[in-house]
C-alpha cells in the first residue's frame, strides 16, 4: 500500500501571530511577490496579486501617466503607502507629488494620485475601505478601474471641499480622457 501524498504547502505562511497587527510588524514580514498585505486599524487585508487583466490594466493606466506626467510628479505602481496610524495600503498604481521618494513606505501625504484596478477579491475594500481612507488622508484624486465588463471602465474622483470624493471624469468605449490633475487619456485594454 502506497503512501498517503504529503498535503502541499504554499511556499510562504504569515507566522503566528497574537493581537493586532502594526506598522512595524507588517514591513517585517518577508518579501512576498505573490500577494499583497496591507493593513488597517490592527488587520491584514490580504489579496493574491491581479489577473492577467488586471496587470494590463495597471500597465496601461501607469504607462500612460507616467508619459503624461509632468517633471515634478512621479508614477509608480505598487507602492507601500502609509496612512495615519497603523494603516497601510499598497495600491496598484499612483502619482506621487515629487520625485525621487526613498524608504520602504511613502507618507500619504506625498501622494497626488491613486489607482486601483478592482477585482472581486478586493472590491468591497477598494470602493468603501480604501476610498475613506484616501479621502481622510487628503488623496486629491481617486482612479478605479472596473474590469468586470466586456470593456473595462474607469472613474475619477477628486476630494472635494467637504472631504469627499466628486467624480471628474468617466471612460466611454474603454477610453479615460481627464484634464486634471493634468491632461492624460488612458485606454483599457480588454
Amino acid at each position: 500500500m502506497a503512501a498517503p501524498a504529503a498535503e502541499a504547502k504554499p511556499d510562504y505562511l504569515l507566522p503566528n501571530h497574537e493581537g493586532p497587527w502594526t506598522l512595524e510588524d507588517v514591513l517585517a514580514l518577508p518579501e512576498d511577490n505573490s500577494q499583497r498585505i496591507e493593513l488597517v486599524d490592527g488587520m491584514l487585508y490580504v489579496s493574491p496579486l491581479g489577473t492577467a487583466v488586471h496587470q494590463r490594466l495597471v500597465f496601461e493606466a501607469s504607462y500612460a501617466l507616467r508619459g503624461a506626467c509632468p517633471k515634478e510628479f512621479e508614477t509608480t505602481i505598487e507602492l507601500n503607502v502609509q496612512f495615519d496610524g497603523d494603516r497601510l495600503f499598497i495600491p496598484d498604481f499612483t502619482v506621487l507629488k515629487r520625485r525621487g521618494a526613498k524608504g520602504l513606505t511613502v507618507p500619504a501625504a506625498d501622494v497626488l494620485l491613486i489607482g486601483e484596478v478592482i477585482s472581486r477579491s478586493t472590491k468591497v475594500k477598494d470602493l468603501v475601505v480604501k476610498r475613506q481612507v484616501y479621502a481622510e488622508a487628503g488623496v486629491s484624486y481617486y482612479l478605479m478601474i472596473d474590469p468586470a465588463t466586456d470593456v473595462p471602465k474607469a472613474t475619477l474622483l477628486e476630494l472635494g471641499e467637504e472631504g469627499k470624493y466628486v467624480e471628474i471624469a468617466r471612460s466611454e468605449n474603454g477610453v479615460l480622457t481627464f484634464g486634471r490633475p493634468f491632461p492624460v487619456t488612458i485606454e483599457l485594454p480588454s
